[in-house]
């Protein structure tokens, strides 16, 4: 199928190969497994995964020696005396057709851009007739590719026939395109996936499903407690910066309140002071007066400004006081995840410990298991020659029954044959004695008439 797809790509068309997709290409990250998962096999047994190995290796060299192609087109001269002239004649016969397939392929989207851009003369016999030409040219490129395809299993078998010849082109790996090199190491890395997978049992492949459809759910339960607690928890914050910047807001407002305050008492100070200054000639008198009035008013507003100052301080220390509540709240709860992520902890250790116990016993009945094979290895090769030796027996008998049974049918053969040569012996006489006696009277009588 590779052979396939690179036979009908241009020779100097690299990007292509992109179009090919492929899985190996998605899976870049680490795909090893972990130890305990790893196949019990490190080599391959069976006859049949050996042929699909060695038919996957010949396909990668394969397309190995393919996707040189482009650098021995391109570079004839050099790769003439390495190749040699039946291997470059037939490059430059599957170069030409890859430049015929090229042109005509040009040639018809050139067409069909035309086409589309003269999509209101759909009705028209003459756009009729263009697109059934097209339509039959499309026809005639099949034929072509699969001209391409021979080519390029042709190069293939001549390359494989001349293996020296095929070795110096597989070494020019610098000039193989990025494309074809990639398409290669996800070949590389689907063998090994291969590889890998010939060499699980049915039974590993079930204990690996469900040892991480295992790990798969706990991590998922896990994940869910993490984020509950985690969205708890953003909650909780969201409403202490609430409440704090609510605090905080109240806070700014007293402040500012206060500062007006002490702002107004200072200009009412100062007002009082100029008044009292205007009017100390005028009414020195009554000045005493004012001032002891004045002086009560500064009481007042001291003893409002400290009972202010009071107020927002209760304020503050309950506010502290709710502050420092809710900090303990939080503390308390990121204590409790943490006391609730030990205890997850200590079951995962207890569960490892418990897995560490079960893959020793297992190691142990493996052993068990090994040399209770090994015993019924040695029975069943002396079954196998105690009834070989059976099956020989057995024949040797059937062989001198029938031995016996010929030579019976062959001494009665020669019975018969002896008593019918017996027979025709005394027929034989009885005829000459007669013959005889007819002679002796045929003489008797001829005397007589003389």
């Amino acid at each position: 199928m590779a052979l396939d797809v690179l036979a009908v790509a241009p020779l100097y068309q690299g990007p292509d190969i992109n179009k090919i997709r492929l899985i190996a290409q998605t899976t870049k990250k680490s795909t090893t497994p972990p130890r305990p998962l790893a196949p019990a096999k490190t080599k391959l047994t069976t006859v049949e995964t050996k042929r699909i190995m060695s038919v996957l290796d010949e396909t990668i060299h394969k397309v190995e020696l393919v996707t040189l192609l482009s650098y021995v087109a391109s570079s004839s001269k050099n790769s003439e005396g390495m190749l040699g002239e039946d291997i470059m004649k037939a490059v430059r016969e599957h170069e030409d057709l890859c430049q015929i397939l090229l042109d005509r392929v040009s040639y018809l989207q050139e067409e069909e851009r035309q086409l589309q851009e003269e999509e209101e003369s759909e009705d028209e016999p003459w756009f009729r007739d263009r697109v059934l030409a097209i339509e039959v040219q499309k026809s005639h490129l099949q034929p072509l590719m699969q001209q391409i395809k021979e080519s390029t299993k042709n190069i293939v078998r001549l390359l494989l026939r001349n293996p020296q010849a095929a070795s110096l082109l597989q070494a020019q790996t610098l000039d193989r395109s990025a494309e074809a090199q990639s398409f290669i190491d996800s070949l590389v890395e689907l063998r090994g996936f291969l590889f890998e997978k010939l060499l699980t049992s049915p039974m590993e492949a079930r204990d690996r499903t469900q040892f991480i459809h295992d790990i798969t759910r706990r991590n998922q339960r896990n994940q869910e407690i993490i984020d509950t607690l985690e969205n708890e928890l953003a909650a909780c914050v969201r409403n202490r910066d609430a409440e704090v910047e609510k605090e905080n807001f109240v806070i700014q407002e007293l402040k500012n309140h206060l500062h007006q305050v002490l702002k107004f008492s200072e200009n009412s100070l100062l007002r009082t002071k100029q008044e009292a200054k205007k009017q100390q000639k005028v009414d020195f008198r009554a000045s005493q007066a004012r001032v002891a009035k004045i002086q009560q008013d500064i009481l007042l507003l001291q003893s409002q400004f400290n009972n202010l100052v009071m107020e927002n301080r209760e304020q503050e220390q309950a506010l502290r006081k709710k502050k420092y509540k809710v900090e303990t709240e939080i503390e308390n709860w990121i204590q409790k995840y943490d006391l609730e992520m030990s205890e997850k902890q200590d079951e995962y250790e207890e569960l490892e410990v418990i897995h560490k116990e079960e893959m020793l016993q297992l190691e142990e009945l493996k052993k068990r298991h090994d040399v209770l094979v090994e015993e019924f290895s040695q029975i069943q090769a002396e079954r196998e020659v105690s009834a070989k030796k059976r099956l020989e027996d057995e024949q040797e008998i059937v062989r001198m029954v029938r031995a016996a049974t010929l030579i019976q049918a062959l001494w009665k053969g020669f019975l018969v044959r002896s008593m019918l040569r017996s027979k025709k012996k005394k027929r034989s006489k009885s005829k000459e004695k007669g013959k005889e006696k007819e002679k002796g009277k045929g003489k008797g009588k001829g005397k007589g008439k003389k």
